[in-house]
């Protein structure tokens, strides 16, 4: 119950935005219809590809496991709240979301194209549409590195792919980005992954103004913790 009333809420509060009071009261029981059959699909979506997460991940993926799909979902959400994107649109990107590492059950590298697959192959059986199926494949590209968005809800999955960097989360979370990569790269040391993350961070940018504002200036600390790990 507390999800569809944040969905309520959150949704019924943009619709009112874009309409004046009076036409919004004759929409506002259709909109509320809408929103729990979004909610109805999404959790059934969620709980299909959670399920095959659980189930098919492993266990060395210390960094891409279900816990940074979930993580990447909630910045996915604070994200979308301040670019005030449509309820629609949210749940697009959520399921983009959802779909974006599952490629990881089959292969590391170019993982992205088996996602996309995954979501092409499962969708419509959740009543998912051809055009909007196109729009969740290239939020899921927009994810490959270097990251390459081309319109809003792509900078969002983007920008909260990579969050981290740029939160107090960045040693905790780029250790175990360090302890998966030995097991699947060619990583040897730790001077090798702090030089490889000086790099990607001096090379980094977020897509959206609501990241660049909340989440850069912590992201040059992160960076200067690096610097001075190399430094030692």
């Amino acid at each position: 119950m507390h999800d569809v009333t944040r969905f309520k809420r959150k949704y019924t509060f943009y619709l009112e935005q874009q309409l004046n009071k009076t036409t919004f009261f004759c929409f506002k029981h259709k909109t509320v219809h809408i929103i729990f059959v979004l909610l109805k699909n999404y959790n059934q979506i969620q709980d299909f590809v959670f399920d095959h997460l659980k189930n098919n991940l492993a266990s060395d993926l210390t960094y891409h496991g279900l816990h940074h799909t979930q993580d990447v979902l909630r910045y996915a959400e604070e994200i979308a709240e301040a670019e005030k994107i449509s309820s629609h649109d949210l749940f697009l990107l959520k399921v983009a979301v959802l779909c974006h590492d599952t490629g990881f059950t089959d292969v590391y590298r170019g993982h992205e194209a088996l996602g996309c697959e995954f979501a092409e192959t499962h969708l419509p059986q959740f009543g998912i549409n051809g055009a909007d199926i196109d729009t969740i494949l290239g939020m899921i590209r927009a994810t490959i590195i270097p990251q390459q968005p081309t319109n809003l809800l792509e900078c969002i999955i983007a920008d909260a792919d990579l969050l981290y960097l740029g939160t107090d989360r960045f040693e905790e979370i780029g250790e175990t980005l360090f302890h998966e990569m030995k097991s699947y790269g060619n990583l040897k040391s730790r001077r090798e992954w702090n030089e490889i993350q000086k790099q990607f961070l001096l090379k980094h940018h977020y897509h959206t103004a609501y990241c660049r504002t909340n989440y850069e200036k912590r992201k040059h600390e992160n960076l200067k913790i690096v610097l001075r790990e190399l430094e030692s």
